[in-house]
Order: C-alpha cells, then structure tokens, then sequence
C-alpha cells in the first residue's frame, strides 16, 4: 500500500515537473497509478470480502508512539475502487478533452494524480491522524485544480472559495478527532471502530462540520457550484465522483459508533432534507447544464449523508449503492457535458445547435445515465433508490416526513434528469433558428466527437449497467463494507426487482411526478421563483464574508490605531496582570533568594543605570548606547553566576545588537520627536509599573521554588556517554533539545530574509544595486583599514576556536557565528556595504541555505542507517603532531547552525547597510 502511495506521490511530481516535455500524453502517464491501484485493490477483494483486512503500517517517531497504518476493508476497498476506477477514464478523457491546446498538460495532470493518491491514501487510513492529513490534502489539490486558469478572475475566485470553506471544516473536523480520541487513547480507527468511545456532543458537531462543509452540504454547498469554473474533467473526477464523497465516507465510516449521540440525527437529517430539496430545486432553474449536474450532486450528496447518517443496516445498504450508483452515472454526465461543450462551444442550454447523426454514441451513453440518476427501473439508481424507500418507511427513525422529503428529492431528481436531456439532445433539434421567443438562435451543428473521446464514458456506463441489471455481483463487498452497522453475519441481498410493495409505489409516483414537472417546467417559471427567495449558499457565503470584513474593519480602527507603544503597551499588560491574577489566587508563598556579594550589586547598580538611561535621554543613539549597557551588564551576572555559555552569547548578541541598531538610527531622526500628553506618561508609567512588580515577583518565586531536577540530571549525566560532548549546555542545544535549534534557525533565517525583502521595498528604486567589488564609492580611512586587517582574521579564528571547542569547553555554533558576524562588522566600518560583499564571495542567503541545509541533513542523516533523528555518531582520527582528534555529528549541526547565524547577520547588513552607490565622505 505504501508502494502505491509513493507511485502516486513520484507521478504527480515528475509529471508537474516533466510534464511539459510530455504534453498531453501526460494524461496517460498519469493513469499509471490509479491502473495499478485498482488492479491491487482488486487482486485484494477476495481477503477483503472474506473478512479479513489487508493492513499495513510503519512506525513515524517511535518515542511518541506515532504510526502510520492503513487498512483495505470493505467500506475503504470501495471508496478505493471509485477513485482508481473512475480516475483511470478520466485520465485517458483528459487527454483527448485538452489536446494540444491546454498550456500546462504536464501541471494539471500531476496535479490530478496527486489528488488521487490523496483520496487513496484517505480511503485506505486506520489512523485518524493520517486521514486528516489525507483530508486536506485533498483540500489543497483542488484548490490547484479548480484554479488552474489561475489568470482568469472567476476560476481564482471560485478556487479560494472552496478552499475557504472546506479548509475551515477540515480544521472543525481536526478539533472533533482530537476529541473523538482523547478518552481510548488510541488514534487507530478500526481500535475506535471496535470499542466505541463515548463520544460527546462537541466531538459530533466538530465532526459533522467537516464532513458537511467536504461533502457540500447546505448551506456549505456553495463552493461546489462555484468550482464549476474548474475544467470539465476536474469536475468530473473531483466534484462528482471521489473528493465530494469524501465527507460521506467519513459520515458511513463514524455512524455506526455515533449516531445515537447528541444531536447528531438531527444535524443529519436537516442537513441532508436540506441539500436534497434544495440542490434539486436550484438544478431545475440552471440554464448551464454543467451547472445542473452540480446542484444536483448537492441534491444526491443530500440523501447519501441522510442514508449513512441514519446508521441503521437497511439504511446503509441504500447509501452504499447510491453511493457506487451516483459515481457512475454522475462522472459519465459530466464527461459528457465536456464533449458537448468542446464540440459546440457552449453549455448554455439556449444556445446549444442541433447534434447530428455523429452524436448518437454520445447521446445513447448520456441516455443510460439519465435513466441511472432518474431512477427508472433496472439501472442502479433504481435499485438505490428502492433500498432508500424500504429503509426509511419501515426502520424505527422513519417517519411520514421524512420518507416524504426522500420522495420529493427523488421526483425533483426525475425533473431535472428529464430537462438534462431534454434540454441537451432533444430541444436543439426542435428549435426554429433565429425564434427569439425560444432563446438564443442556436450554432451550427457540430460534428460528433471521435471514439477515443467517448470511451472513457461509455466504459463507466457499461459498469453502471451491469450494476443495475446485476447488483447482485456487489453483495459479497457490500456485506463487508456494512458490517458496522449491524449484525455482521446478516449478508446482504441486492437485487434488480423487489416486487411490488410501496417502494415500487412509491418510485412510480416519483417518476410520474417528476415528468410531469418537467413537461410544466416552463409554466412553473413563476412558482419556482419562490425558491430564489430562499438564500443559496453563496449569499450566506458573501453575506457572511462581508460581515466579517466590517466587524475586522470596526475593530481593528479601535485596537489597531498605528501606535507602536500602544501595541506594546497592551501586550505588556496582559503579559503581566493575568500571569500576576492567577498568582495572587494561588496564594503561592515566596522565598526572598540569598544576598549576593559587592560584585553583583555594582553589576546591577550599573544595570540599572543602563536601563533608566535608555528610558529618560531623549537621542535615539544615546537611548541604544544606555540599552548596551545594561545588556553587556547582565552578561557580567552571567558571569558571577557561573554560566559562561550564557555570558559569551549575551555580549556577541549585544555588540550585534548595537551595530544593527546604528544601522537603522542613521536613517531616523536624531531625537524623539513625539512628545506624549501628561495622561499618556501617567499610563506608560503604570503600565512600566505593573510590568516591573510583576516580573519581580516571578523572580522571587522562581529563586524560592523547589524544581524537580530529575530532568536537568538526566541529561548532566548522559553528556558524555550520549552526547559525547562535556559541554552540557552546547550538547543539549545540538543534540538533546537538536529539534528546537533546528526550529530556532529556521525562524531567524525567515526572519532575516524578510527584513531584507522589507527593506528594499521600502527604499524602493533607490534600493540597492548589484554586488560591486570595487570599494571606491566609500570613503575609507588608512588607519581602519589596517586595524581591519590586524582584528579581522584575530576576531574570525577566535569564533572557529569557540566553534570547534564549543563541545567541550564554553562556545557553539551560535556564539561562533556571532563573533564571526562580529568580525565581519570590522569590515563593514572599513569599506561599507560593498566590502562586506567583496569580502564575503557568497551570496548571504546561500550561506543561510547552506547552514540550515547542513543542520538538517545532518539531523535526519540517521534515518538512513536505521537510526533516530539527530542520532549522534562519534569517531576519531588521527594526526600528524596532534594525535587522536575525537570527531562528532553533533559537530556538523554546529557548523550549520554557525553558517545560519553568519548568514543572518550578512543579510542585516544587506537590509540596513550603506548603499553601495551613496558616497559617504
């Protein structure tokens, strides 16, 4: 299973990659994977009808007992079969849809296969971790696919529409899985599915909301229209057969342990009756019959998440079948919508020509389908829909009502099947050219399309035929798949005629009602209007999204008013008084610390001073100066304090920090300007207050407070024997806390290319200019150039010094590459901007690649021998005069983390350095 995954996922890569060179026969290559995931799922559905899954797993990070498991039963080998299946005909439908004329075949064909693999991997997932992740990979494919004409404002908007949507159910359904999984304690379905946990009422909704807003439910529905603007065999693949059913699947999956909980039956039912009556009611007013098909697929999506959610056995089976019924006759019509539109231009309904004789393939595939989706007796839709009135007319949940809105949805199914057709094939032939009283003058006819066209669609009808004069080929997998919902030894018969009895009453009332709806549809005009006055669910879509932009607009003028020191003001204050508040209720008591000796008291004497002079002088230089003060100030505590690691880090930091800071005062004015009101000072003041008391207490509490030291003691202990290394805090930075360097470089890297993309837009054409080796715009000094030369290599070996000591003795990577920035500022005195550049040969942001590229490689290097990540090797090499010089790994993540910080401080200088272009005498 993993294999085909991975298939999938190389594919679509090399495909979006490659494809290009391929063309539109990239389509074919990318019918690779989903062929061999159905030929797999098919040699596996003796095992899995037989009872007997096929799993399969992998543990991820073994300490944190995370796996990934998959699992082929029933319900998943079908869900499997329709995206494989159908993915294969719409595969080989694209490549004759696009032909040459599609610019990115290579793109939208990997992106296709991407989203198959998705769907295959969410079918086939026992960890409900996985299936979420599977899940909004689905939601991003179809973001890519939906917007593939991204220079076309229509699909742009539909595409983050949908993704809107979808993306906030799929965090609601993140939520109710982490609720559905707390009390087991255990992420695996098939555990969850077998010893039900009590699930409460927040776990449903959370649940119900993502499988809603998946599965196009009302009022979510709204992007499923709106993604119509995506090409037409993406509609056929995504929106008809696989992605839409994906909140089903996960509806059958969690019904058969939740439907007794809370409110979830009357979510269900509201929310399918909903969706069913009215997509079916909003398809019979579309004049684009692409349009049609989709607001009927919210009407069908309706009853099978009513079906599903019912959670009984009868039920089931119906939602089954639909559900099996639906993709086949559904992705038939699309397709062929996509042939009548590439022949005649158009889907508008009013403007499509007569199709002649050439078209009768065509016509005779899309007449089997309509027949399917209508229901008329001996198809698949038929037999679903038969199973449908038998399940609610007699299970203990049906109700006269509800069976009702079931025979409602079916009739407004039959009305619109009938205009489909109708509209498409019958019509044109009977429309005078040029009538205006019958729309739009139709186009010429258009000749019929080729065979390889067809096929794909005829291929799908001849399964949905076989299907529906022969459902009873299906019993043995739809046994296995239902076997949650009931006693799992009662097998489940499927057959083409039930004989007579109120489901076939009831289906010949539907099919009577909804002929003769459509044979009045056009006198019905007037009445139907009264559904426009019921709001879609693109006005409560807009009307919601409009609301919030006036809300965020009213808010933010209150608490987003442009002043730093307010933003920094209320941050402080609540950063001081709720942390205070639960303090204060704790009653925690507090230990005053020990007195230190006369050092420390002149150390925080000159602190002190530091920081009330950067608070009172009223030059910015003079306030960065004082700043530096008490900054190199509490380096020296760091230093009483026994804790050097600390103290050399604190002053490169500080000596970085001042030179950063004259970098940027030289482009502010001189002074503080803005002089504050006599309130405004009272309540900086208080606020400078609360912040100092509450700090202070903490501190007191924390000197007083007994740790539990078991922690720091294990790891004093295990730095030798573990991290080979006797340095204990650079040990723990480059391998027992290894992950959270990573991270920290990762965010300065991102911070220090956007400073710098913020500096250049902010100077704007006079940004600067490409990398000049001559220093000759700056003015340089004959004695700072020679002191450059004497302290720069000086400065430069004594950060490799405390970059290849840092082990064992006090110093890093960081505080290495920290000095190494430090040298590189002498360079910057000299000659600028641009003798930092002709100094430094590389590209400061390949020098951040190369350091986080380097910690990373080095961290995950381990993996490939069967190790843990950020494993730790050691060797030793022997040298001449030296002798045996221990090497580790760990050394190799310090020089990436070196590499980050060297880079970052290059990338400073290139946000706020001189331009090398101004010349300053």
């Amino acid at each position: 299973m993993f294999a085909l995954l991975l298939l999938f996922a190389s594919t679509g890569l090399v495909l979006i990659a490659t494809g290009r060179y391929i063309g539109p026969r990239s389509f074919l290559v990318g019918a690779v994977p989903m062929s061999a995931a159905l030929a797999w799922v098919a040699t596996k559905l003796s095992d899995v009808t037989a009872r007997a899954p096929v799993r399969q797993g992998v543990t991820w990070v073994e300490s944190l007992g995370l796996r990934l498991d998959l699992r082929l039963d029933g319900l998943s080998a079908t869900l499997a079969l329709i995206v494989a299946g159908v993915g294969v005909c719409v595969m080989v439908y694209s490549w004759r849809y696009f032909g040459d004329e599609e610019p990115e075949p290579g793109r939208l064909a990997g992106l296709l296969v991407l989203f198959g693999g998705a769907m295959f991997a969410l079918a086939l997932s026992d960890n409900v971790f996985l299936l979420y992740v599977c899940w909004e990979l689905t939601t991003v494919t179809s973001y890519l696919l939906i917007g593939n004409r991204h220079t076309a404002p229509r699909a742009r908007g539909a595409a983050l529409h949908a993704l809107l949507i979808t993306g906030a159910g799929g965090l609601a359904l993140l939520g109710g899985l982490l609720l559905l999984t707390r009390s087991p304690g255990s992420a695996r379905l098939s555990v969850l599915l077998a010893d039900p946990p009590r699930i409460g009422t927040a776990a449903v909704v959370l649940v119900l909301a993502g499988a809603f807003t998946k599965s196009a439910q009302y009022p979510f529905h709204s992007w499923l229209p709106g993604a119509m603007a995506a090409p037409t065999p993406v509609s056929a693949y995504l929106h008809s057969a696989t992605m839409v059913k994906a909140g089903v699947f996960l509806v059958a999956l969690l019904a058969p342990i939740a439907h007794h909980t809370g409110p979830w039956h009357a979510l269900v039912v509201a929310a399918g009756v909903s969706s069913m009556l009215f997509g079916g009611l909003r398809a019979l007013r579309q004049q684009d019959i692409k349009l049609l098909l989709a607001f009927g697929t919210v009407s069908q999506l309706g009853l099978l998440t009513l079906l599903f959610g019912l959670g009984t056995p009868a039920a089931a089976t119906a939602g089954w079948f639909l559900l099996v019924a639906h993709a086949l006759y559904k992705a038939t019509l699309f397709m062929v919508v996509g042939i009548v539109d590439r022949g005649t231009g158009t889907r508008d309904v009013r403007e499509l020509p007569p199709l002649g004789r050439g078209w009768r393939g065509v016509e005779v595939v899309a007449a089997l389908a309509t027949l399917s989706m209508a229901g008329v007796p001996f198809t698949a839709g038929f037999v679903a829909k038969e199973l449908a009135y038998e399940a609610t007319g007699g299970d203990r949940w049906g109700s006269p009502l509800l069976l009702v809105a079931i025979v409602a949805g079916a009739t407004l199914t039959v009305a619109y099947s009938a205009r489909f057709y109708w509209c498409t094939f019958v019509a044109p032939r009977r429309r005078r050219p040029g009538n205006p009283a019958e729309g739009v003058a139709p186009r010429t006819a258009a000749p019929g399309p080729g065979p390889l066209f067809v096929l794909p669609a005829a291929a799908l009808t001849v399964v949905a035929v076989v299907v529906g004069l022969v459902p009873g080929v299906a019993d043995r997998l739809a046994t296995a798949s239902l076997a949650g919902f009931g006693d799992a030894a009662t097998p489940v018969h499927l057959a083409a005629w039930h004989g007579p009895g109120l489901p076939l009453l009831l289906s010949l009332v539907a099919l009577a009602g909804g002929a003769l709806i459509a044979a009045l549809l056009p006198r019905l005009e007037q009445p139907m209007a009264v559904g426009a006055r019921v709001p879609s669910g693109g006005e409560i879509f807009l009307t919601l999204i409009r609301g919030i932009g006036r809300l965020a607009t009213r808010v933010t003028a209150v608490v987003q008013n442009g002043s730093l020191p307010v933003y920094a003001g209320v941050i402080l204050l609540t950063a001081a008084v709720l942390p205070a508040g639960a303090l204060l209720v704790g009653r925690v008591s507090v230990t005053l610390p020990p007195m230190g000796g006369p050092g420390e008291a002149a150390v925080v004497a000159l602190l002190l001073t530091g920081a009330l002079g950067a608070a009172i002088v009223h030059r910015r230089f003079a306030a960065a100066l004082f700043l530096s003060v008490a900054g190199y100030s509490m380096a020296g505590l760091f230093v009483l304090s026994g804790a050097p690691d600390l103290a050399l880090t604190q002053v490169a930091v500080e000596t970085l920090s001042t030179v950063v800071f004259v970098l940027v005062l030289r482009r502010l004015p001189e002074g503080f300007e803005h002089r504050t009101s006599a309130p405004r000072r009272v309540a900086d003041l208080l606020i400078a207050g609360a912040v100092a008391a509450a700090v202070f207490a903490f501190v007191l509490l924390s000197a007083g407070f007994e740790h539990d030291t078991a922690v720091s003691d294990r790891i004093v202990e295990s730095s030798v024997p573990l991290g080979h290394g006797h340095n204990v805090v650079n040990v723990t930075l480059v391998d027992f806390r290894g992950f959270d360097t990573l991270g920290e470089i990762s965010v300065l890297i991102a911070a220090s290319i956007g400073a710098v993309a913020l500096a250049r837009a902010g100077r704007g054409a006079n940004g600067p200019g490409p990398i000049r080796t001559s220093t000759g715009d700056v003015a340089r000094l004959a004695f700072l150039d020679v002191a450059a030369r004497i302290a720069f290599p000086a400065v430069l070996l004594m950060s490799l010094w405390l970059l290849f000591s840092g082990h064992d003795q006090p110093g890093g990577g960081f505080v290495g590459g920290l000095l190494a920035g430090a040298a590189i500022t002498i360079h910057y005195l000299v000659g600028g901007i641009a003798e930092v550049r002709r100094r430094s040969r590389l590209r400061p942001w390949t020098v951040l690649g190369t350091g986080l590229l380097l910690a990373a490689g080095t961290a995950s290097f381990p993996l490939v021998v069967g190790d843990s990540v950020l494993e730790v090797g050691s060797a030793g090499v022997s040298l001449p005069l030296l002798g045996k010089v221990p090497l580790s790994s760990a050394l190799v993540f310090d020089v990436g983390v070196y590499l980050a910080v060297v880079g970052m401080v290059l990338m400073a200088f290139e946000a706020f350095g001189d331009n090398p272009r101004e010349v300053h005498p």
